[in-house]
């Protein structure tokens, strides 16, 4: 019976919203209009799906998590039997339009579409997730020995700062649930908040922007190129130790001659080749 009650009290709750106080996700929500709303925004790493070296891109799995506080979906618990939350699609209120500015995905927001979490505070509480393309610059110059520094770059579109005042939840990323990467290290994930001035526009905007600093894993590279390579380089060097009448000269000359070494360093420029 408990649970009958609890389903029509919340039910009777979201009629009212949105037919009596006929609620507008359309318009910023505060009290008064030359007050920024505060919005909260941090990120929760889940995997790094792909590094594309070739098209310089990075392939992440992400949520995304916002805070902000919409005082017309605030109510009084003690009116709706001690409803505390509901939970409300993200397009019937107002949610901040936040975008990874470096974006290299066709489909720009292509987030898959989950529910606001609304408490009777009128506190809002949204986690989308979703595959994050964005652009980064990739430097094979030590390949495989090389780090990259991606950044992902997230702000308001239309927002500047007197509108939304945009702060990090962390001054790092969260990677208490990421599953780690079968070919990079992930080393540090810092966030930075950046308000800039565009030349498009009289206002500053803010953003935040996380570096994801990754390290290439060298231990299947070295087992299958770097080793083999230079062992064979070594048996060359070998063959002038050898007498010059030794039986085993011969052989071993045939073994470390120059087709197995341009073999390895054929592979490895191979390699390299397809990244760029």
């Amino acid at each position: 019976m408990g649970q009958i009650l609890g389903g029509h009290h919340e039910e009777r709750l979201i009629r009212d919203i949105f037919e009596k106080r006929r609620y507008s996700g359309l318009a910023r929500p505060v009290e008064n209009e030359s007050d920024p709303l505060e919005v909260e925004f941090g990120l929760s790493l889940q995997q790094i799906v792909d590094v594309d070296e070739k098209n310089e891109m990075l392939h992440t799995n992400m949520w995304l998590k916002y805070d902000w506080k919409d005082y017309n979906l605030s109510w009084n618990k003690s009116d709706y039997g001690g409803v505390e939350s509901i939970r409300l699609p993200s397009n019937k209120i107002w949610t901040p339009d936040i975008l990874l500015y470096n974006t290299a995905d066709e489909d720009i927001d292509s987030k898959y579409p989950v529910n606001v979490v609304v408490y009777s505070s009128g506190a809002c509480n949204w986690i989308p997730l979703g595959i994050y393309i964005s652009s980064c610059a990739i430097d094979i110059k030590w390949f495989p020995f090389d780090d990259q520094y991606c950044k992902m770059k997230f702000g308001s579109w239309t927002y500047d700062g007197s509108k939304i005042n945009l702060t990090s939840k962390s001054d790092t990323i969260d990677i208490e649930t990421y599953q780690k990467s079968g070919e990079w290290i992930l080393l540090g994930v810092p966030a930075k908040r950046n308000i800039i001035k565009y030349e498009c526009c009289p206002e500053e905007y803010i953003d935040i922007t996380f570096t994801i600093h990754i390290r290439r894993r060298t231990l299947y590279y070295g087992f299958n190129l770097i080793i083999p390579c230079a062992l064979i380089s070594s048996l060359t060097l070998l063959t002038f130790l050898l007498p010059p009448d030794a039986g085993e000269k011969i052989s071993l000359e045939l073994l470390a001659s120059p087709f197995p070494v341009m073999r390895c360093l054929g592979y490895f420029f191979l390699i390299v080749e397809r990244m760029k």
